[in-house]
């Protein structure tokens, strides 16, 4: 079966950190752009960064930038998310989906570029 599945959230405490993982199955994510998303309660579904097949190339949201790092390793299968300096806004379900293109035709933070997302991780930064 084909899907992903996203895993490592939880509650941190401001400031804290964690680290998000996206695993891939029933096909190579070494073929794929991939991105992180989040969805806050009450607010719709927001685009966090992307990463090309290579790692090279990875954009990121302005209310992320400089906190959180994108990465993957494809011979595992796996994209992650690195996440610093949480703040209580950063609280949200974070999914990660496929990019649907085999070529980069841009449009990165448009949800109908991916074609495949994975179940979700909730994570809560409180005090």
């Amino acid at each position: 079966e084909v899907q992903l599945q996203a895993s490592g959230g939880g509650l941190v405490q401001p400031g804290g950190s964690l680290r998000l993982s996206c695993a891939a199955s029933g096909f190579s994510l070494s073929n794929y752009d991939m991105s992180w998303f989040r969805e806050a309660p009450g607010k719709g579904r927001e685009w966090v960064s992307f990463i090309n097949v290579y790692g090279g190339y990875t954009p990121y949201a302005d209310s992320v930038k400089g906190r959180f790092t994108i990465s993957r390793d494809n011979a595992k299968n796996v994209v992650y998310l690195e996440m610093n300096s949480l703040k209580p806004e950063d609280t949200a379900v974070y999914s990660c989906a496929r990019y649907r293109h085999s070529y980069f035709a841009g449009q990165v933070s448009s949800l109908d570029q991916y074609n495949l997302w994975g179940q979700g991780t909730l994570v809560t930064v409180s005090s």
